[in-house]
């Protein structure tokens, strides 16, 4: 780290420096282009409504952004997000404007739920996902390997949490493991019961100080929990599990970074129904990698594995060297993923047209025409 970036500061009240919000390498090139006018460096730890709470070494201070990032944005992707790091001015002791956004060294992405051809971004700026989900009706590979494309395409690292481990005895959810296990490889999976915390301790050794997490799932599935769990206090309130669903209710309703006593960083979000993914061919690719691999041998270089003469991949499936349900999941990801892609480019040529015919119209008041 630099030292005229002052990074290792020390405040007296809270003894809290920037690594301890997060701030790494990859971010420090940065901030040397954004930081000619002295503003302070803080990091979005809650949204609301384009109100922003940022978590400093000086301390939290509610912000907004300038009218002029408001002006220039283009979409979404250019305001602020829980996980970002920003440049503010601070006006008194609990207001400041925010004037940059630091450049993301990743970005967790999914389609927005009823805009088919938009993203929504989910969290900027980390390193772990915690795919949370419960061993009772929720679980759901097909589930687990959309996420896991999510992950893929965001550069994030995926760990599985099986939680609700409790409901079922031991044999059960050996079974659920080993069925994750097959269809799913190289990535961490920790099993956790929400009634007594056993696994708790495995799942708090995996985090690291300075590291940023962020927890997907869906409703109910035990995220509030864990995250009390593993701060050791109720940071987030949860609501009692339903006799007849087995869920909790859905009580996390924004999204949060939370530093943990032990130093590492969570980003709680609120449970996702839908889990659209949008243009992630490299992320099927890692995640689908032995269909990925197989995809060269085919016979057709455009190949869509599903019919085709001499489809290396159908003939991998025929012979139980890939899992048909995995198989079967791949091709409806990229069916959606080829969906996106095609009302993305329906969108810019609309959005096109309609820009042509603004400015033929301009073009003919200049001339006198109307």
């Amino acid at each position: 780290m630099k030292a005229e970036h002052d990074l290792v500061l020390i405040i007296e009240n809270n003894n809290m420096n920037l690594e301890d919000l997060g701030y790494n390498d990859a971010l420090d090139k940065y901030r040397a282009e954004y930081d000619s006018d002295g503003f302070d460096l803080g990091r979005i730890i809650t949204e609301h409504k384009e109100r922003y709470i940022v978590k400093t070494i000086k301390g939290e201070y509610e912000a907004e952004i300038t009218g002029n990032m408001r002006f220039t944005a283009e979409n979404r992707d250019d305001f602020p997000v829980v996980g970002d790091w920003v440049t503010i001015s601070v006006f008194d002791s609990d207001f400041a404007l925010i004037h940059n956004i630091l450049p993301r060294y990743s970005v967790i992405t999914r389609q927005a739920v009823g805009h088919i051809s938009d993203i929504q971004i989910i969290a900027a700026n980390v390193d772990y996902a915690f795919l949370v989900q419960a061993a009772d009706r929720d679980f759901n590979i097909n589930r687990l390997e959309r996420y896991l494309t999510i992950c893929n395409s965001s550069g994030v690292k995926p760990v599985i949490v099986l939680t609700k481990t409790d409901l079922f005895d031991e044999l059960r959810i050996g079974e659920i493991v080993t069925a994750i296990k097959q269809r799913i490889n190289n990535v961490p999976v920790f099993e956790l019961s929400n009634l007594t915390g056993k696994g708790t301790e495995n799942i708090k050794g995996f985090i690291k100080k300075g590291t940023t997490y962020c927890m997907l799932g869906s409703s109910g599935v035990g995220k509030s929990t864990l995250l009390n769990k593993l701060s050791g206090r109720k940071i987030m309130r949860t609501d009692t599990i339903s006799h007849s669903t087995n869920k909790g209710k859905h009580v996390t309703s924004h999204r949060e970074l939370i530093v943990l006593d032990s130093g590492g960083i969570i980003i709680d979000n609120p449970g996702m129904k839908e889990v659209g993914i949008a243009d992630m061919t490299e992320g099927l690719g890692i995640t689908f990698d032995r269909i990925a691999e197989l995809s060269g041998n085919c016979r057709y270089s455009d190949c869509t594995h599903t019919g085709e003469t001499g489809c290396a991949v159908i003939k991998a499936v025929e012979k139980g060297e890939i899992d048909k349900s995995s198989y079967d999941n791949y091709l409806k990801l990229e069916k959606e993923k080829n969906y996106y892609t095609t009302s993305v480019a329906e969108k810019k040529r609309k959005e096109k047209l309609f820009g042509k015919i603004i400015k033929n119209y301009k073009k003919d008041v200049n001339s006198g025409k109307y």
